[in-house]
């Protein structure tokens, strides 16, 4: 919305104050402002969030000791701290993404949705839990039904717009000089529903101790503003040998968006957390990764941007499938960061050090810009 401040430069003449509303129009700048907004909101308003979720009564319910005992003894304490948290987080990014982004541009508003959509499944599945009384929410057939929705709406969405129908169908294989190109063809549809499912999900496996999902997003969210905005840079896509997708760097105030409210968000949710953020936000910010991956056509990228994420995934399909073909686990309990704490690790440990490691992957994501 402020981005028509831009405009009155028109009629600036020697004006120097209205020539220098200017600056509006640059994407770094509104990006930047995105991010401090979205922090500040985060953070002025955490406190009333964390009380009103009080008031409510919406307390995080841990599993029981009968359950899983030696976790009930490392968690239990978290017993009643307040979650949906995420609606900190969601409103964070929603209002300065309206402020600071250009409303015209249609794939900050499909991004935006696909938050706000798997942001309301999270809500009902935490509100489920938590008038439950319980660890069991909504159930995994609903969820994938839904996120197949959402990944039908994308499909629709970028084949039926002209000026990204074609790149929407091909994939892009990093990390060799050549650009490799696929033609997905009838299974794009298949393979936008993988990275919703999959980024939304894994967000949310993740999402087990405090602080670290937040800010293991605040890193991918970091690094995919850089990336959206040369894919939107038409001469640095080029260069880079990289797609050029139209409307795609006007994300990059998205990205920042997420990036602030992550950090401010962290404020409150840092261990010890006073408030989780639960699967109103973990879905939502998840769903936000792979749509900006789709729409900047780096979907592949992010198993290595969001490695973080992807190891965690991958330990639960693991174990489940060790589990059920011989009877064994491979690890003492999955997700993997449950596996450390119950190596012995203190939770705050595991914590900063899986930040580090997602730190290190973003790098790398980086890196491969270079090899192409």
């Amino acid at each position: 919305m402020l981005y028509y401040l831009s405009d009155l430069t028109r009629w600036a003449g020697d004006n120097d104050f209205f020539k220098a509303l200017n600056v509006f129009s640059y994407i770094t700048f509104r990006a930047i402002c995105a991010g401090v907004t979205a922090f500040l909101l985060s953070l002025i308003f955490g406190n009333f969030v964390i009380r009103k979720l009080i008031s409510l009564k919406f307390g995080q319910p841990i599993r029981s000791k009968e359950e899983v005992h030696k976790l009930f003894e490392l968690h239990g304490g978290k017993k009643g701290t307040p979650t949906m948290g995420g609606i900190l987080l969601i409103g964070a990014v929603l209002i300065s993404t309206l402020l600071w982004a250009r409303p015209e541009n249609p794939f900050v508003w499909l991004v935006l949705f696909s938050m706000l959509f798997l942001g309301a499944i999270g809500f009902y599945d935490d509100w489920l839990k938590v008038t439950k009384k319980s660890s069991d929410g909504i159930s995994s057939r609903l969820k994938f039904g839904l996120q197949c929705v959402l990944a039908g709406i994308f499909t629709w969405f970028f084949l039926s717009n002209p000026k990204v129908s074609e790149v929407a169908q091909q994939l892009y294989i990093p990390f060799f000089k050549d650009p490799i190109v696929l033609s997905m063809g009838g299974l794009t549809f298949i393979f936008y529903l993988l990275v919703i499912v999959g980024t939304s999900n894994a967000v949310n496996l993740t999402d087990g101790l405090d602080g670290l999902a937040t800010g293991c997003t605040a890193t991918v969210a970091a690094t995919y503003a850089v990336l959206v905005y040369l894919a939107g840079n038409f001469k640095a896509a080029g260069y880079l040998q990289i797609p050029y997708v139209v409307y795609s760097g006007e994300l990059t105030v998205l990205c920042c968006a997420l990036l602030g409210a992550c950090l401010g968000f962290l404020w409150w949710n840092a261990y010890p957390a006073r408030v989780f953020m639960g699967d109103t936000g973990s879905l939502a910010i998840g769903g936000v990764l792979g749509a900006v991956a789709i729409c900047c056509k780096q979907e592949l990228l992010l198993v290595i941007v969001g490695g973080v994420f992807v190891i965690e995934a991958m330990s639960v399909i693991l174990q489940v499938a060790s589990f059920k073909t011989t009877g064994r686990r491979i690890f003492k309990m999955s997700p993997l960061h449950h596996h450390f704490e119950l190596s012995g690790w203190k939770e705050n440990t595991v914590i900063v050090r899986f930040w580090i490691m997602s730190v290190l992957f973003a790098l790398l994501g980086l890196a491969t810009l270079k090899l192409r």
